[in-house]
């Protein structure tokens, strides 16, 4: 079922339960999608365009988080969590560390990476591979990690 079916779903049910960050949160999605549709592109949204929709929506909430966590408002942050935590049941499942680790090291085997100068070529193929499993900033941090060792 394509994104767009899937949230009005679960949208429909949010209302009918009256989970009101539940329906919020399924509102902004839809309200992406919809600007996705209306943005000219002669096109049907693609897994890519609907990962890049969810994922764009989840680094909001993660950059909200640190945000508000910064400023003291842990009312606020748990909100943010909490709309985070929704859209993230519509992401394929992240990886964990150990596991881009792994993936990072086989792909720095492939290019023949040698040192921190070549961080570009393995963030290019590593960011192609893991695209929508892994979140950047990690894979960033494990590249150079590997890279200045």
């Amino acid at each position: 079922m394509a994104l767009e079916q899937t949230i009005n779903e679960a949208l429909k049910k949010a209302m009918k339960n009256g989970d009101k960050i539940r329906t919020t949160t399924l509102r902004s999605i839809r309200a992406s999608i919809i600007e996705f549709n209306k943005s000219g592109v002669a096109r049907a949204m693609t897994e890519d365009d609907e990962l890049k929709i969810l994922n764009s929506a989840a680094k909001k909430r993660k950059d909200a988080i640190e945000m508000y966590q910064n400023a003291g408002r842990t009312d606020l942050a748990n909100n943010e969590q909490a709309e985070l935590d929704i859209i993230q049941e519509f992401l394929p499942k992240q990886m964990t560390e150990e596991e881009i680790t792994n993936a990072i090291k086989a792909i720095i085997e492939k290019i023949g990476a040698k040192d921190i100068k070549d961080v570009g070529k393995v963030m290019g193929s590593a960011m192609k591979e893991l695209k929508g499993k892994a979140d950047g900033s990690i894979v960033q941090k494990i590249v150079k990690d590997l890279l200045a060792n």
